[in-house]
């Protein structure tokens, strides 16, 4: 992995610096308004950051394809957490484990929005396998929207054996599947410490993985087109977690 990361945006930039990431250094586009950019600066002034202003073309040409709104940083890169830790965090808050499982999600909109419903809906962190799978990057960190920086992200070399110990420490092991019997309003697991598995957005969930869960659910669909945006369909079962362990 690249020992580097760019972070484009106001709003990514900022919750990186207040975050405590380390940060290299700040480029702030000449011609950005300085009203946004301000707050930007007072921050990078506490935590001792050098700010350079340049050419709005050099931030164009730096964060290639990305909205960086006048501001890029270079921060370290990302540190990936390990499975125990993730686990330590629900016991550290005196929760049943919530985790999510992403079996090789490609797409960096998907891991960013994800990462911000798991942001909001309490979840102790995401699981993800080395390969076939989107990792860190600065555009999962825009979409995340600062949410790449509260939400630890461990990346495992192998997804099964993963699941394997998962089971043994009592998770409940949840995939999502648009061909299970069982709807997401059928069950009770969500209860108990749980780690949903989220499939590719194209094939699902690998057989291999299919077989590990411990219950398969599905959304209800009353439409005719079958697959919600992997993000979306996460989205709704994380809320329906939270709904469940409200109760």
């Amino acid at each position: 992995m690249e020992e580097q990361e760019l972070i484009a945006g106001k709003h990514s930039v900022t919750e990186a610096l207040r975050s405590g990431r380390t940060i290299n250094k700040i480029w702030i586009a000449e011609q950005a308004q300085k009203h946004l950019t301000q707050p930007i600066i007072a921050e990078a002034k506490k935590a001792g950051v050098i700010v350079q202003f340049v050419d709005k073309r050099k931030l164009d040409q730096m964060a290639e394809g990305i909205q960086h709104q006048g501001v890029v940083a270079q921060a370290a890169a990302y540190a990936y957490f390990e499975v125990d830790e993730l686990l330590a965090r629900a016991e550290q808050r005196g929760e049943k484990p919530f985790l999510l499982i992403l079996d090789e999600i490609e797409d960096p909109h998907n891991l960013g929005s994800i990462l911000r419903s798991a942001d909001c809906t309490g979840v102790h962190g995401v699981i993800i396998p080395k390969r076939r799978s989107v990792g860190l990057t600065a555009t999962v960190s825009k979409i995340s929207a600062g949410a790449v920086e509260y939400v630890p992200v461990a990346r495992v070399t192998n997804l099964a054996s993963t699941i394997a110990d998962l089971k043994e420490r009592g998770v409940w092991i949840v995939g999502t599947d648009v061909s299970a019997r069982e709807e997401i309003y059928d069950t009770n697991v969500f209860d108990s410490p749980v780690a949903l598995v989220i499939g590719n957005e194209n094939k699902g969930m690998g057989r291999l993985i299919r077989e590990s869960c411990d219950v398969l659910l599905k959304l209800p669909m009353a439409g005719q087109i079958n697959s919600l945006n992997a993000s979306v369909a996460a989205g709704i079962f994380m809320y329906e977690v939270v709904r469940r362990r409200r109760g």
